[in-house]
């Protein structure tokens, strides 16, 4: 029995299934609220501080940390890196 997707790249198969898009962007938002995470942390910093510090919401701070949350703009997370001295790098690949 031959099988259609055995020798295909993972992200061949995702792109057949018609999924590669959400995927990437599901992983690219747990990536950014774990590293946002361990830096907050690493700074011990709370959320409740950190809202503060962005002059917004302590539930505004929850949904950009829960990496199932797909509000997370821009301009909030670039706030949120600047707060604890960072930034945010976005590139073209």
């Amino acid at each position: 029995m031959a099988h259609k997707n055995i020798g295909d790249s993972f992200d061949s198969f995702l792109k057949d299934e018609g999924i590669l898009e959400k995927v990437e962007e599901v992983a690219t938002k747990r990536v950014i609220a774990f590293q946002l995470k361990k830096e907050l942390e690493k700074q011990q910093f709370t959320k409740a501080k950190l809202a503060r510090e962005m002059k917004t919401s302590r539930s505004s701070v929850d949904r950009l940390l829960d990496p199932d949350s797909e509000s997370m703009t821009l301009n909030t997370l670039k706030k949120a890196a600047s707060v604890l001295g960072k930034k945010v790098l976005v590139q073209l690949v």
